[in-house]
C-alpha cells in the first residue's frame, strides 16, 4: 500500500504537471469560459462511457457531498485556471497551486476535525517556503504578469482543499470511479448551458482557424488531466491521507517547470534550490509521528 500510494503520487504529477501547458497552449482558439466548460462536457462524456452504472450504487444521502465534490473540485476550478492563465504563465500558476496542502491541513483542522501529525504540518510549511521561492522568481522574470489573476488560483486551492477533506470524510466507502461518475451528472448540464452561452456553436467561433487544435489540446487535457487523474487521485485519498493526496501540487509544478522550459520559458538555479524544498516537504508531509 505504501508503494502503491506513492506510485498514485509521480503518475498524477506527470499528468496534472502537464495540464497547465494544455491550458495555455487550448486557450490560444478558445476563450477561458469556452475552455472551462468543453473540458467538463468531454471528461463527463468520457466517464459516462465508462462508469455510468456505477451512478445507482451511490445512496441518496451522499448525493449532497459528491454534488458539492464536483463544483468545488471540479467545475469552477476548471473556469479559475483558464481565466488565470490569460495573464499568468502556466509554470507560475502551476506553482500557485501548491496551496491546496497547507490548506488542506487548515482546513481539515478547522472545520472537518481531521487530526494530523506535527511533522504533516512542518512538511507542508516546508513545501510553502519553497512555493513562495518559486512564486518570487517567477514575478521577478515576469514582471509583465498582472499578478491580481493569482486570486483564482488561490480560490480554487481553497476548494480543492475543501473537497479532499469532503472526500476523505464522507465519500470514503464510495468507489473512487462512482464519485467521480457522480461528480460529473451534477455539473455537466451546467457546463452546457455555458458553452452555448458562449457562443461556441456559433458559425464564427467554429470558423477560427485555431479551433481544432485548441479542441485537441482540452480533449488530451479531459481524457488524462480530469477525467482518469480524478479517478486516481480519489483512489489515493482513500489509500493514504488528504495531506499526502494534497501533496501531488509539490510535484506538479516542477513537471509544470519543465514545460515550461521546453516551451520557451525560463528555469533559474533558484527555481531548482526551490523545487528541492517542495520535494522534502512531501517527504515530511508523509512521515509519520505522534499525532496532535
Amino acid at each position: 500500500m505504501k508503494q502503491s500510494k506513492w506510485s498514485y503520487l509521480i503518475i498524477l504529477s506527470i499528468i496534472w504537471g502537464t495540464s497547465f501547458i494544455l491550458i495555455k497552449k487550448a486557450l490560444i482558439g478558445l476563450t477561458p469560459y469556452q475552455l472551462g466548460a468543453l473540458r467538463t462536457v468531454i471528461t463527463g462524456l468520457f466517464l459516462f462511457s465508462v462508469g455510468f452504472k456505477t451512478i445507482g450504487t451511490i445512496k441518496k444521502q451522499d448525493w449532497k457531498w459528491i454534488a458539492l465534490s464536483g463544483f468545488l473540485g471540479s467545475f469552477i476550478p476548471a473556469f479559475f485556471f483558464a481565466i488565470a492563465e490569460t495573464e499568468i504563465d502556466s509554470a507560475v500558476v502551476s506553482v500557485l497551486n501548491s496551496l491546496v496542502p497547507l490548506n488542506t491541513v487548515l482546513m481539515g483542522l478547522a472545520i472537518f476535525k481531521i487530526t494530523s501529525t506535527r511533522r504533516q504540518i512542518l512538511g507542508v510549511i516546508i513545501g510553502f517556503i519553497g512555493t513562495t521561492l518559486l512564486i518570487l522568481k517567477g514575478a521577478a522574470l515576469n514582471p509583465e504578469q498582472n499578478y491580481l489573476f493569482a486570486g483564482f488560483i488561490i480560490a480554487s486551492t481553497l476548494m480543492y482543499a475543501a473537497n479532499v477533506n469532503i472526500i476523505k470524510r464522507y465519500l470514503q466507502e464510495v468507489k473512487p470511479l462512482t464519485i467521480a461518475v457522480g461528480n460529473y451528472v451534477t455539473i455537466i448540464l451546467p457546463a452546457i448551458i455555458v458553452l452555448i452561452f458562449t457562443g461556441f456553436f456559433t458559425a464564427e467561433s467554429l470558423s477560427r482557424p485555431d479551433l481544432g487544435l485548441s479542441v485537441f489540446y482540452v480533449a488530451v487535457l479531459s481524457l488524462f488531466g480530469t477525467a482518469i487523474a480524478k479517478v486516481l487521485f480519489n483512489t489515493l485519498v482513500q489509500i493514504s491521507t488528504p495531506v499526502f493526496a494534497s501533496s501531488v501540487t509539490y510535484i506538479m509544478p516542477i513537471v509544470a517547470l519543465i514545460w515550461g522550459l521546453l516551451d520557451g520559458e525560463t528555469f533559474s538555479a533558484i527555481q531548482i534550490v526551490a523545487s528541492a524544498i517542495i520535494l522534502l516537504g512531501v517527504y515530511m508531509a508523509n512521515k509519520k509521528q505522534k499525532k496532535i
